[in-house]
């Protein structure tokens, strides 16, 4: 039983290093902070930080999607408890999995079902483009998490808050902009349905 523990334990280390020391040394350089490092921030200092779905998916893709490139999870802000959701950019330029979905809907769901606020900590490319017919379909599919934010905003009163830190592409730019408040960071963050390839393949224009 101890080495089961010891083993879960070294794979949730792994899984908590995203996309490994050279993503992010290389999100340091675009001086960017990690998804783990905005939280550790964002979070009341000895509140604790619980984290959901970190296991998700841990042995699917070859290993290159840790925690499915978004972090989730439970903490405290000046007291109140918050959800909050981030994109972790280090694995695949925080795009977007299949299970990508579910977990960013677990997250939407217990704001929901508690009342308290949900913070988006955007820094992500959109949709993985290789999977993206694993994302969209299915009642539970991308339009879901657009769906739970008119809820939360429209009929439940739970308040939304948009951190823009980086890139903010295509579906990845509904979340903010169906948010209560968006905060952009000077520099570094941005937001647009489609980058310059995905607009020129479409219109074939530059």
């Amino acid at each position: 039983m101890r080495l089961m523990v010891d083993e879960v334990r070294a794979l949730e280390d792994r899984l908590r290093e995203g996309g490994g020391p050279k993503r992010i040394e290389r999100q340091h350089s675009q001086g960017k902070l990690t998804a783990r490092e905005r939280i550790d921030l964002l979070i009341d200092p000895g509140g604790g930080f619980l984290e959901i779905g970190l296991l998700l998916a841990y042995d699917q893709y070859d290993g290159q999607a840790p925690g499915v490139g978004v972090v989730t999870g439970i903490g405290e802000v000046c007291g109140r408890p918050v959800v909050v959701v981030a994109n972790d950019a280090t694995v695949k330029a925080g795009s977007w999995w299949p299970e990508t979905i579910p977990k960013k809907l677990r997250a939407q769901e217990i704001a929901m079902r508690c009342r308290v606020p949900i913070i988006y900590l955007v820094d992500s490319a959109g949709i993985n483009l290789p999977y993206q017919a694993g994302v969209f379909p299915g009642k539970y599919g991308a339009s879901r998490l657009f769906y739970y934010n008119s809820i939360m905003r429209h009929y439940l009163d739970v308040p939304q808050i948009s951190a823009v830190m980086g890139p903010c592409i295509a579906g990845g730019a509904y979340l903010p902009a169906l948010s209560d408040m968006i905060v952009m960071v000077d520099g570094t963050s941005f937001m647009g349905l489609g980058g310059p390839n995905l607009v020129k393949g479409a219109t074939g224009q530059d």
